[in-house]
């Protein structure tokens, strides 16, 4: 088993306890619902900061990269509904890339996820790729975990979208992105100290400052779920 498809758009923003009910209501109940119905989304997924703060991480898996400047995708971005437009502006810090897959192997859904946002040294691609490859076939084998996947940023040269402009265009991305899915979140948390460690990453050409975070699932949805009731 392995992610669904070549390609993944991974997020990460903040959202204030306030608008949390509202958010996850309009999120689970019309965003993840419209993004399936478009062309190449093949499942969605919500995780939600594991120490209860106000972090989110949300991954939508893409059958492939054209997923991500499809005219039907553009057009959703450039014509929000109405509460898309109102909850827009409470997405903070948003951190947005839009990958290509480049290993994946294992769950790509399971009760916690580890993501690490990270870049190679200049030079050092190659050698932290090979690293980062073995750990997607190794990682899923132990226990408390489930699935590894290594994906790269590869943005489709588009305009900014009305949904960028509404949130101050201020979008950020991650050069990579490792995610780890388990069963047992210290097995997820150990890896700080055992192989996703900085030392350990730097080690095999990681740049110092990747950052790492724990998240709890909120809600997956693969595509076709959404359909009428029967």
């Amino acid at each position: 088993m392995a992610l669904l498809g070549e390609s993944a758009l991974a997020m990460w923003w903040d959202m204030a306890p306030e608008m949390r009910a509202e958010f996850e209501h309009w999120h689970s109940h019309e965003h993840f619902p419209e993004r399936l119905a478009l062309p190449g989304f093949m499942r969605a997924s919500r995780w939600s900061a594991a120490d209860g703060g106000e972090g989110f991480f949300i991954l939508y898996e893409l059958q492939a990269h054209a997923a991500l400047s499809s005219p039907e995708y553009l057009a959703r971005l450039n014509a929000p509904t109405p509460w898309s437009t109102r909850l827009m502006p409470h997405h903070r810090h948003m951190v947005r890339s839009q990958t290509r897959v480049l290993h994946s192997h294992g769950a790509g859904v399971a009760r916690h996820a580890l993501t690490l946002r990270l870049s190679p040294r200049d030079g050092e691609a190659p050698r932290l790729q090979a690293a980062l490859r073995a750990m997607t076939g190794d990682l899923p084998l132990r226990a408390g975990l489930a699935g590894a996947h290594l994906l790269q940023t590869d943005a489709p040269a588009i305009a900014p979208t009305t949904e960028q402009k509404i949130r101050g265009n201020a979008d950020r991305s991650a050069d990579w992105v490792f995610v780890v899915c388990g069963y047992e979140l210290a097995a997820l948390r150990a890896l700080d100290e055992d192989a996703l460690a900085p030392a350990a990453l730097e080690a095999v050409g990681a740049a110092p400052g990747a950052a790492a975070g724990w998240y709890a699932l909120s809600l997956s949805m693969a595509r076709g779920e959404n359909g009428p009731a029967r």
